[in-house]
């Protein structure tokens, strides 16, 4: 019994790891300026950007419109980034999985790159 209680926990540890899917595939779309991540609008107000919780996106909805934006290029969805070839060449490796904007046109003023 303590055995499946502990792969229990563990499994919930690795799911706390991985970023929410976008619920939806419309207009509402936004990806992270810093680390491209994409999902909609309300889940980046109710949980932030998994990769950068220093932008602290919770907070306040204007946060989600500063470091978010609707000006991505392409999507793909990352399982293992430790993995993956194209995680690798994208540069999000030890990136959260979940799905990412192939490009993002517009970046994060300077001094929120680094952080």
């Amino acid at each position: 019994m303590a055995g499946k209680y502990r792969s229990s926990l563990a499994r919930e540890d690795k799911m706390a790891d991985v970023a929410q899917l976008p619920t939806s595939f419309g207009h509402e779309l936004r990806a992270c300026r810093r680390c491209r991540l994409v999902k909609t609008y309300d889940q980046f107000r109710e949980s932030g950007c998994e990769n950068c919780p220093n932008l602290n996106m919770t907070a306040e909805h204007e946060y989600v419109v500063e470091y978010t934006t609707p000006n991505f290029t392409g999507i793909i969805t990352v399982m293992d980034p430790t993995r993956s070839w194209a995680a690798k060449w994208l540069r999000i490796a030890r990136s959260v999985p979940g799905c990412y904007a192939l490009a993002v046109s517009e970046t994060l003023a300077d001094g929120y790159d680094d952080e």
